[in-house]
């Protein structure tokens, strides 16, 4: 087994981000409760991650931490204002707000949506054709999803993965100098875009299509009160990042994991209802979101130890997805796999808005896709985005 007595989540290199579960393994085995050299702590063991995620004293404000990793820049304006780094009651106000475009009558209505994109994508690719799976398949789906949902022009469109992954991608735990630049320019750049399409819909209200959520933010109000033109724009860009570079990754993932498991990619092509239990098996394997953070508001007991008040708390889902405590054989990949706890959408207040839509895309897209095509291989090295937070494909070459 690795030694881990050095490992520091704040010093990792690209050979953790290229394959971090052997160290996740050392650590969730030999030291579940990390200490890293500048106080926090990373937890591997799913019992300590869910307890972090269900528990209310948990804080996601992020004010003070990204306070100090950003300064004052267009990433921490982001950052402490989106839904996803802030606690009640702004964050009880928002989520209302947001929750409107994910009821189940919302999402019987984007299923047919879902359907023809897929299978408009489809019919345009001939067997025996090569191509990158990331850029022709994987990230077209969730771009026109949230396209939908905010009413962004088709002129936009092919710079929302640009601008996710560099928002994203500044929440590493090592963010050099370059990308951190990207970042702040993402946000700079989107924001106008959306600054632009809000000023449009409050003027004209009527301008929606059915789906579109932007006007329910823009007038939605929670007792009495609505989001401001800045949280708008924060919480807008935070929907892509929510739903576009995590669905991305979850499709490439998944196509991945099959090629590289030709044993489960013939009894999915064999037993096509497969794909629901193989969804959950590839969020589980290979979780889109990777680490986590809280901030402890109440001393908490994780691993039996006594974690004080004020500590910051990174969550490893990847090594909790593959917790021997929790699952059997985890680093095998079962398709038919029955109980799959997995925390790929977290717990809690914080559990992911779109877990469901994501679910819908996931299934028809990878379903649809290897159903088409029987004969898909690999056509060359997959090339990682080469994150720690996040886990996903750059590049995914294959034939059909």
């Amino acid at each position: 087994m690795l030694d881990i007595t050095n490992f520091d989540l704040n010093e990792i290199d690209d050979s953790f981000i290229a394959d971090p579960y052997p160290t996740l393994m050392a650590l969730r085995t030999s030291s579940p409760l990390h200490r890293n050299g500048d106080g926090s702590i990373y937890l591997t063991r799913h019992a300590d991650v869910l307890k972090v995620y269900q528990s209310r004293t948990m804080l996601s404000d992020k004010k003070e931490e990204f306070g100090k990793k950003f300064g004052q820049c267009p990433l921490l304006n982001h950052h402490t204002t989106s839904l996803i780094f802030n606690d009640p009651p702004y964050h009880t106000v928002v989520r209302k707000l947001l929750a409107f475009a994910f009821t189940p009558r919302k999402l019987q209505e984007m299923e047919p949506l879902i359907e023809g994109i897929v299978g408009d994508l489809l019919d345009r690719m001939e067997p025996g054709q090569s191509f990158d799976l990331i850029e022709k398949y994987a990230m077209v789906l969730p771009t026109e999803i949230i396209s939908f949902m905010l009413g962004i022009p088709e002129e936009y469109r092919p710079k929302l993965r640009s601008f996710s992954t560099a928002i994203l991608g500044a929440l590493d735990p090592v963010v050099p100098e370059e990308r951190l630049k990207a970042g702040n320019d993402a946000v700079v750049e989107f924001g106008a875009i959306l600054r632009d399409l809000i000023a449009h819909r409050r003027k004209n209200p009527d301008g929606g299509r059915p789906g579109d959520i932007l006007t329910a933010l823009i007038f939605g109000e929670v007792d009495g009160r609505r989001l401001s033109d800045e949280e708008l724009v924060q919480n807008c860009i935070f929907l892509l990042n929510a739903g576009h570079e995590t669905t991305t990754s979850l499709v490439g993932n998944s196509i991945h994991i099959l090629l590289e498991n030709p044993d489960q990619l013939r009894l999915l092509q064999g037993d096509p209802d497969l794909i629901t239990t193989a969804i959950e098996e590839f969020l589980r394997y290979e979780s889109p979101l990777m680490i986590g953070n809280r901030l402890a508001g109440e001393d908490i007991e994780l691993s039996g130890q006594i974690v004080p008040k004020g500590t910051y708390i990174h969550t490893s889902i990847a090594a909790a997805n593959r917790d021997p405590e929790v699952f059997d054989r985890p680093e095998e990949v079962d398709i038919t796999r029955a109980k799959n706890k997995h925390l790929a959408f977290i717990t809690g207040i914080h559990v992911c808005l779109g877990a469901t839509l994501a679910r819908i895309e996931g299934r028809i897209a990878v379903g649809e896709f290897v159903k088409r095509f029987p004969k898909l291989e690999a056509d060359g090295p997959a090339e990682h985005l080469g994150l720690a937070r996040f886990r996903g494909y750059q590049k995914l070459p294959v034939r059909i």
